[in-house]
């Protein structure tokens, strides 16, 4: 998951290249990095379960993003995610994911780390979570970074790539 908002959506029927790598989004810049410095974390118990909260922020943002209403996601999304990107281009690039892939089909939870004090630049209770996922128009991977706050799951950052 590249560091660049450019790397976003990529024109898949141009280059190899591109083929390997469909879409990047990467709304928090600073996400990648985070992912080695989060203490504690812990993988997300299969058998416990993502928390019901969760779940329903992962599905409301996918409906959403489905419906073409980027302005509730950014609007309702991590104040993380708004200080990286502004509501235009968080429109631009979930615009994109539209477009190149279409509506989720089916998707499935690969892996899920949850951290109970996230590292600057996240904080607090935080889970990343990463889907096999289906979409209309082939397969991906999603990955929600979601963050506490006030018992309430908010999105703080979501990427899809595709081989």
């Amino acid at each position: 998951m590249a560091l660049g908002s450019e790397q976003a959506a990529v024109d898949c029927t141009s280059r190899p290249a591109a083929a390997r790598t469909v879409l990047r989004f990467l709304v928090f810049y600073c996400l990648l990095p985070t992912a080695c410095c989060l203490l504690p974390s812990c993988a997300v118990d299969e058998r416990r379960g993502i928390p019901a909260a969760a779940q329903a922020t992962v599905e409301r943002v996918t409906e959403d993003i489905a419906a073409g209403r980027d302005e509730k996601v950014y609007r309702e999304a991590a104040p993380e995610w708004r200080a990286q990107v502004s509501a235009e281009e968080s429109a631009r690039i979930l615009g994109r994911v539209r477009e190149r892939l279409g509506r989720v089909e089916s998707r499935a939870l690969h892996k899920g780390t949850e951290q109970q004090s996230a590292s600057p630049p996240l904080s607090g209770h935080a889970l990343e979570l990463f889907y096999s996922t289906r979409f209309e128009r082939g397969s991906a991977t999603e990955r929600f970074t979601l963050l506490e706050r006030k018992g309430e799951w908010l999105l703080a950052g979501y990427t899809v790539s595709s081989d």
